[in-house]
């Protein structure tokens, strides 16, 4: 199997853009933060960081306000490229964009949007390519950004309908990292039931849920480090001894046995292959 080369940092949502006073954020925004993250595994201040907000229903200002973010953090080659239809992902500026990019960042808003525009594109095909075989190449994405990054792709379903059969929808993603499925806004919007239902559906694969302002870093496509202030909920559902999803019509509650769930922190890893944590002790610093 190829070794990943590149870098993937699906964040949560409503992370710090340093334009905040906000007491959920508890980290230092230049020193700290989730897009400190972002610029320094991109390389540093002199990334050329390209911000792609076509999930977004209002692009331009989304777009801005991620350049006041890096900017802040000292970034002066930042790019805003909105794609709102197939066409403008096989334009000769969006592709020469992506090629020369060191950093690709999604907003949030509308992970469906993503694929419907951006999915199977040339653009497409040149991050898969780069983000296998290219060190130092970074793919974020906040909130539908991460969410997208998913081959089986959550794209929508209630908090409040969680556990019936049919509360989630599925949809496919753009296929970076084909061993998740990823949510978002997990805690705050509630969201254990839907991931909970997606890895009934996919029990082969690990759900993660986001909280806000709270990302991963994630190497060789396998070993990932929780940042930022928040949690990550992982969904293990390989030692199931009862999940009758298969076999329920839509609306009926569901039955899952023996589902192993574990909640992580800053600076925690974990191994997705072998499925493994490594908890960070109780008196080491944030990172």
């Amino acid at each position: 199997m190829q070794k990943i080369k590149g870098t993937l940092i699906p964040i949560g949502g409503n992370e710090d853009k340093g334009i905040e006073d906000d007491e959920m954020y508890t980290q230092d925004f230049i020193e700290d933060g989730i897009l400190y993250h972002v610029v320094n595994e991109a390389g540093g201040t002199d990334a050329n960081i390209v911000i792609i907000p076509t999930a977004s229903s209002i692009p331009v200002e989304v777009g801005e306000s991620y350049i006041k973010a890096f900017a802040t953090l000292g970034c002066e080659n930042i790019t805003v490229l909105d794609i709102r239809s197939k066409e403008d992902s096989e334009s000769e500026r969006s592709i020469e964009l992506i090629k020369n990019a060191n950093c690709i960042m999604f907003s949030g808003g509308n992970q469906s949007k993503i694929t419907n525009k951006i999915g199977g594109s040339t653009i497409h095909k040149i991050l898969v390519d780069r983000y296998k075989n290219e060190k130092g190449f970074v793919i974020a994405g906040t909130s539908a950004g991460a969410m997208a990054m998913a081959s089986e792709m959550i794209a929508g379903g209630s908090a409040s309908e969680s556990f019936v059969k049919g509360a989630v929808k599925m949809y496919k993603g753009l296929g970076l990292i084909p061993e998740l499925v990823i949510d978002t806004h997990f805690i705050r919007r509630g969201r254990f039931g839907r991931q909970s239902e997606a890895i009934a559906k996919f029990p082969n694969l690990l759900g993660i849920g986001l909280a806000e302002d709270t990302g991963m870093i994630i190497k060789n496509g396998n070993d990932f480090t929780v940042i930022g202030s928040g949690m990550v909920i992982v969904f293990d559902g390989q030692s199931f001894t009862h999940n009758n999803e298969k076999v329920l019509e839509e609306g009926t509650p569901m039955t899952i046995a023996n589902m192993t769930v574990h909640v992580l922190s800053n600076g925690d890893q974990y191994n997705i292959k072998e499925r493994k944590v490594s908890v960070l002790p109780i008196e080491a610093p944030f990172i």
